[in-house]
């Protein structure tokens, strides 16, 4: 089996990378490469691959200073759940949260990804609120880590 790699986007062929795991995943909020060379100087994004083949990306957004919050995502190509790579996907973001002084863990998850609603549920997180942004018809999840 390939060794799983784990890294952060340091150019546009990563970035695109990135992009594709996210713009799949989230179908109704397509970013655009300079959408996410913008959110790569604030957020701390990291892509996926099993050997050459691509399967995840993350996002940590780091803590906001008056609640000390931070927002982890991981995201899992479809091909690739249910093998333990969202574990280490998570895992990461979670040390990565913690090590720029995160208390609180959130993340969010589009109300019609039922596996990274169960992954949320199972690693404990609980839903905290529920919306739609404007123009959406399927909402997102807010969950913190309990």
């Amino acid at each position: 089996m390939p060794d799983l790699r784990i890294q952060q986007p340091h150019d546009d062929a990563a970035l695109r990378d990135w992009q594709h795991v996210h713009n799949t995943i989230i179908p109704t909020h397509l970013l655009s490469l300079d959408e996410i060379r913008e959110r790569a100087r604030r957020h701390h994004l990291e892509v996926a691959y099993l050997g050459d083949v691509l399967m995840g990306c993350s996002t940590v957004r780091p803590p906001e200073d008056s609640t000390r919050t931070a927002t982890v995502i991981a995201r899992v190509l479809p091909a690739h759940r249910r093998q333990g790579y969202g574990e280490q996907l998570y895992a990461r973001g979670l040390e990565r949260a913690r090590e720029l002084g995160a208390e609180v863990i959130e993340t969010v998850v589009l109300g019609s990804n039922e596996d990274g609603l169960r992954f949320a549920e199972k690693h404990g997180f609980v839903e905290t609120e529920r919306y739609l942004l404007p123009g959406d018809t399927i909402p997102w999840i807010d969950l913190r880590l309990v």
